[in-house]
């Protein structure tokens, strides 16, 4: 079985992206970061608790789960545990007649209008129906006075018990924890709907409970200041212990903040997995086309899968010589057990065998999905589509980038795709000229359909695809604006205007952050010198860049121009740490929480990775939920026709 590895390792060597074996895959680094929390306690709060509140309905009972919580819940307590507590059956929940014949029905929901109106149809046809059972929601993260509301409009509060489970967060690594609440982006940078934050500042509070307490909270953006004010308000009417700290600084930050760098194409692989397969709840589904079997695998992809742990920062341009170097090194440690006596065959069996098999599986399935990944990635279209977005990055050639965007539009290659150009090009130009945005608009909605009209006006409004007003309204509007600002008692009315003159600034903060590396250098992607290398040396992402600048100059100190540009909203606060703490980098002030509000992509965490190993400090990303590209956009599609 090995021979097969080593020949498809060696096989993928001479292919495209192929790079010597000897690449120097371990980026160095400083030696002495600091060890991470364990966030598997987590885990186990959430298990106990959802124990505890499936026991307060003592008996056989039926469990409907919400489906975007099959995965998280999974994670959490598995089939078998749910059936030692007495769950009889589960279902998905769909919003259709249920079939269950339990006197006790259980529903574990997000805080959904539309799923607590279905769970009240259900009590009322067995009211009408004169069937006697026992009801209990349990909400997660939390109970929305709205879904009571409903219950009580319902004619049905009564009968229904309600609960709260705090699953607030997930570890889905090491370093990486996600409150799982993909419609936070939307709810709250597009609609405006606040009732995220409480749950955010919740989720805040309950790391600063198990392991704060932080020195120093930085932050930036509208939602990031009002979770700070939401966790500052629990802490405050918290009791407080005294306890040894495990996190240093907290740094928040809103998503509308760095809108460039979730729109770039992912080109680490760990990213690249994400784009292709669709990582969820870090777990990923590899299809037939990577197994070379008919069937389908599901891999947990985390620092416990030895191979994946080697190359999930890496530029994919890298993967190829590690992965046949891999292949050459396991041919090896198989090798061993020729010309072995019976005793050390034995050894070699209990002791290493398992393990080699298990890598042995894994860099099959990392080569399927290499492969896979080339296919799709190498073809002269993609190329095409990095040269216009690096391109667009640096305002270099716009005509002809327009000129590939409206072929693309036209070619009907991908309609997200075609909508994440546009935004490139709207957020990098400070809006398309008038001219420019009504043909485009035209041709995209000619493409690929006139429902996306709405879409348009999404994301007109949240500042990813707008036009450029002509100079004067926009004079006059910034005037009024800056009048505002100047007026203290008409301090509040600002956030309102901001909005309507939200302008992307992304040319000037580029400049004065320097996020495009001199284009002249030769860069080397096998020894990344900057963040840039995640988006093959042409940009260093604006959301890690910032981070960076802040931790570096201790607060907003001399960003005073950069923070302007990003509409403000910027903060440093001390926390209840003496002086000389901040003074003498003990190891929890190396170890720095980043909180990403409207979510996060994998390149970001691979970058500040790369920054944690450059500066010795280790960064824990704290996500409202994982994203990319099309999750986002998706996020903002409204073409139902």
């Amino acid at each position: 079985m090995s021979e097969t590895v080593n020949g498809r390792g060696a096989q993928l060597e001479a292919q495209l992206w192929c790079c010597s074996a000897e690449s120097h895959m371990a980026h160095t680094g400083r030696r002495d970061a600091p060890e991470l929390p364990d966030f598997s306690l987590l885990k186990r709060l959430a298990r106990d608790q959802l124990i505890y509140l499936l026991e307060q309905l003592p008996g056989k009972k039926d469990l409907f789960i919400d489906a975007d919580l099959m995965s998280p819940l999974d994670r959490i307590a598995n089939v078998t545990t749910l059936k030692q507590h007495e769950v009889d059956k589960l279902y998905k929940v769909e919003l259709k007649p249920i079939v269950s014949t339990s006197d006790q029905l259980c529903f574990l929901i997000r805080p959904r209008i539309q799923t607590v109106k279905w769970i009240a149809d259900i009590v009322n046809l067995d009211k009408a129906s004169g069937r006697f059972r026992r009801y209990k929601i349990i909400f997660t993260p939390q109970k929305f006075y709205a879904c009571e509301t409903v219950l009580e409009e319902q004619g049905v509060y009564g009968e229904v018990t309600t609960d709260e489970w705090a699953f607030y967060l997930l570890p889905l690594d090491d370093d990486i924890i996600s409150l799982e609440l993909p419609e936070f982006f939307r709810d709250n940078f597009l609609e405006g709907d606040q009732r995220w934050v409480t749950t955010a500042g919740s989720a805040l509070h309950l790391v600063y409970s198990l392991y704060g307490p932080f020195s120093k909270v930085y932050g930036i953006g509208r939602c990031a200041k009002m979770v700070y004010e939401s966790w500052r308000d629990q802490v405050e009417n918290g009791e407080q212990k005294a306890r040894q700290s495990e996190i240093g600084n907290v740094f928040l930050i809103d998503r509308d903040v760095d809108f460039v760098t979730p729109l770039c194409s992912q080109v680490v692989y760990e990213g690249l997995v994400d784009d292709i397969f669709r990582i969820r709840c870090g777990s990923v589904e590899f299809g037939p086309e990577v197994t070379s079997s008919d069937k389908s695998v599901k891999v947990m992809v985390n620092s416990q899968d030895k191979v994946f742990n080697e190359i999930r920062n890496e530029h994919f341009s890298n993967v190829f010589g590690f992965l046949s170097q891999k292949a050459r090194n396991l041919q090896t440690a198989y090798d061993k057990r020729r010309g072995m006596d019976i005793q050390q065959m034995k050894t070699f069996v209990s002791e290493e065998l398992k393990g080699l098999k298990q890598e042995h599986r894994l860099l099959s399935l990392h080569i399927g999905a290499s492969e896979c990944i080339m296919k799709k990635k190498t073809k002269q279209d993609f190329q095409e589509l990095l040269k216009t977005e690096h391109s667009l990055l640096e305002g270099f050639e716009v005509r002809e980038c327009i000129s590939f965007i409206e072929e693309h539009i036209n070619r009907q290659i991908s309609m997200i795709d075609s909508l994440r150009l546009l935004c490139l090009l709207s957020i990098t130009e400070n809006g398309l000229l008038p001219k420019d945005y009504r043909s485009l608009k035209a041709q995209y909605l000619q493409s690929y359909g006139i429902e996306h009209l709405l879409t348009f006006a999404n994301l007109k409004q949240i500042g990813l695809l707008v036009e450029q007003q002509p100079g004067e309204t926009l004079t006059v509007m910034e005037s009024k604006v800056g009048k505002l600002v100047n007026d203290k008692t008409a301090g509040k009315l600002t956030d309102a205007f901001s909005s309507l003159a939200k302008k992307s600034n992304f040319r000037a903060l580029s400049k004065r952050l320097v996020l495009i590396p001199k284009s002249g250098e030769e860069y080397d992607l096998r020894v990344p010198r900057d963040m840039a290398y995640i988006f093959s040396g042409a940009y260093v992402p604006l959301s890690c860049k910032l981070i960076e600048q802040v931790l570096e100059r201790d607060g907003w100190t001399g960003l005073e121009e950069v923070t302007r540009m990003l509409n403000g909203h910027e903060f440093a606060v001390t926390g209840g740490t003496n002086g000389t703490e901040g003074r003498i980098k003990t190891d929890p002030q190396r170890i720095i929480l980043v909180m990403f509000l409207g979510g996060c992509t994998y390149s970001e965490i691979s970058a500040l990775r790369f920054l944690g190993r450059e500066k010795g400090y280790k960064f824990i990303v704290l996500t409202t939920a994982i994203t990319n590209s099309a999750r986002l956009l998706e996020a903002l599609l409204d073409n139902h026709a």
